[in-house]
């Protein structure tokens, strides 16, 4: 039976490690952080102000995942920075439930509860979403394929 791999080329081995390392770009990398989510709403979007007077969309998503049987929800905070249009309105026209595509990137807001302990929380800065089954506040409308970029 002929082995199942070839042995190395002698001059793979002799090289030193730095040597060996592959390069696929010709830029400097950059660090970036992003999330990709399939999920449902928890509750209708909500907008609020912010303190310069800018009206941001705030809104969770549910991801499952395990067996049917022990299925568990991960639950998503999410702030949309969008500005008055047909965005806006899509965002605000989503009820709970409805099946969402997203992306964006994670930011980490550091405060002070009530109590006076700190506290850290992960929020996703949305950047794109799509709608994959929608579901009103009167669940009356179906829909899917819906596309936006958000932004920020």
């Amino acid at each position: 039976m002929p082995p199942l791999h070839r042995p190395l080329p002698s001059s793979f081995l002799l090289r030193p490690f730095h040597q060996t390392i592959r390069t696929f770009t010709s830029t400097r990398a950059r660090p970036f952080s992003k999330i990709t989510l399939v999920g449902r709403l928890a509750a209708d979007p909500e907008m609020q102000p912010t303190s310069t007077g800018q009206d941001i969309i705030k809104y969770a998503v549910g991801t499952n995942s395990g067996p049917k049987d022990n299925r568990q929800t991960t639950w998503w905070k999410v702030v949309a920075f969008t500005p008055e249009g047909q965005l806006r309105d899509k965002i605000m026209g989503l009820g709970k439930g409805s099946l969402i595509y997203l992306e964006g990137k994670c930011g980490i807001n550091k405060f002070v509860d009530k109590e006076g302990n700190q506290q850290t929380a992960v929020n996703i800065i949305q950047r794109q979403l799509e709608v994959l089954e929608r579901r009103n506040s009167d669940d009356s409308d179906s829909g899917s394929g819906e596309s936006d970029n958000g932004a920020e």
